[in-house]
C-alpha cells in the first residue's frame, strides 16, 4: 500500500483532472466524463505528475468517498460526480429521494443560502447527503459546520428531479429556500 500522503495527493490530482480541469494535462473528457487511463498516465507523467496504473487502482479502491470509478473493461476512469466541466453526462437515472436529505455548509454562506437557496454554482449539480454525519463532514472542510435539512421528498413531489450518483451522493439542480430548514 502506498503512503497515505501519496494517495491523498494523487486523489486530489485525479479530482482536478477528472472533475474540473483535464486540460492541465492536455486532455479532454469524453461526453460521459471518461479518460483513457493510458493517456492519463502518459500525459500526467510528461507534465511531472508521477502516475502508475497500480497507484490509480489503489486510489480508486481506497478513496473513502468513492470519487472515482473504472470502466467495466478497466481501460478508462472518471469521477463519480462533482464535475464543473460543462457537457459531462454521467447517464444518471432519476431517483426517488428519502424524505430528508442534508447539506453541510458554514455560517458565512447562510445569508446567501437563505436568500437564494442552494445553487450548483460552478458544478453541474447541488450535492446532498443521505446522512447527517456525511453532510457535517463536508461542511467542516471550510470551518465549523452548519447542517441544513432539505425537504427532498416534498421537492420531488413538486417536480424537482433528483439523481443518486454511483458513490451515493444525491444530486439536484438547485434547492429553493422554501425546502430548507436552517440551524437555529
Amino acid at each position: 500500500m502506498k503512503a497515505d500522503k501519496q494517495l491523498v495527493s494523487t486523489s486530489k490530482f485525479l479530482s482536478l483532472v477528472l472533475r474540473h480541469q483535464p486540460g492541465v494535462i492536455g486532455m479532454t473528457l469524453d461526453e460521459q466524463g471518461w479518460l483513457e487511463i493510458d493517456g492519463l498516465i502518459a500525459n500526467a507523467n510528461t507534465r511531472g505528475k508521477k502516475l502508475t496504473l497500480e497507484l490509480i487502482h489503489e486510489v480508486v479502491a481506497t478513496n473513502d468517498k468513492k470519487r472515482f470509478v473504472l470502466s467495466d473493461d478497466g481501460l478508462r476512469i472518471r469521477a463519480s460526480q462533482g464535475h464543473s466541466v460543462a457537457g459531462v453526462d454521467l447517464n444518471l437515472t432519476e431517483a426517488n429521494p428519502p424524505a430528508t436529505l442534508y447539506h453541510g455548509t458554514v455560517d458565512a454562506f447562510l445569508p446567501r443560502i437563505r436568500e437564494q437557496g442552494l445553487q450548483k454554482r460552478s458544478r453541474n449539480h447541488v450535492h446532498l447527503s443521505a446522512d447527517e454525519a456525511t453532510a457535517t463532514n463536508v461542511g467542516s472542510r471550510r470551518g465549523k459546520p452548519k447542517l441544513l435539512l432539505i425537504a427532498a421528498q416534498r421537492m420531488h413531489q413538486d417536480g424537482h428531479i433528483f439523481y443518486l450518483s454511483e458513490n451515493e451522493v444525491w444530486l439536484v439542480d438547485s434547492v429553493p429556500p422554501t425546502y430548507l430548514t436552517f440551524p437555529t
